[in-house]
């Protein structure tokens, strides 16, 4: 992945510390369109918002894709051994740091991670204490995720 991920305001790193859970949701396009809409309109008018840190996904495919078993693996192994660089998030799981790099670049860019700079280093941080996946199935979305008998 050769996107860069903009720098975190400290401000924003001192909000996401103070959460400690992370909502990660399937919205279609079009509903997530109107929450947006609706979430701006509200803020105008100066209402109080929810304001959980929710992640969402356009399809089930696309979550799964994303938030694979190696991904959460990922992510448990930095909250759980705080590693002080990429290099030694990659020896923590046992992985080629290039792979590890790019997973954590992509896990940024989405706003699960963030990174603390010092120096060359770059610390992976996991800000939440809990993942909470909400998957609403929705026979109207289009989407629909397959069941098991």
């Amino acid at each position: 992945m050769t996107e860069s991920t903009p720098p975190l305001h400290p401000m924003e790193r001192e909000q996401l510390r103070a959460e400690s859970t992370l909502v990660v949701t399937v919205t279609p396009s079009s509903e997530f369109h109107d929450d947006i809409t609706d979430s701006i309109a509200a803020l105008e008018q100066g209402d109080a918002m929810d304001s959980t840190p929710t992640l969402s996904f356009t399809s089930y495919d696309d979550l799964m894709d994303t938030l694979t078993p190696r991904v959460l693996e990922l992510i448990e192994a930095i909250r759980q051994e705080e590693p002080a660089s990429i290099n030694e998030t990659a020896r923590v799981v046992d992985r080629d740091v290039k792979n590890v790099h790019e997973e954590l670049s992509r896990l940024a860019h989405l706003g699960i991670i963030f990174f603390e700079e010092d120096g060359q280093r770059k610390r992976p941080v996991v800000w939440f204490d809990e993942l909470v996946i909400n998957l609403p199935f929705d026979p109207e979305a289009g989407d629909t995720a397959a069941a098991a008998p």
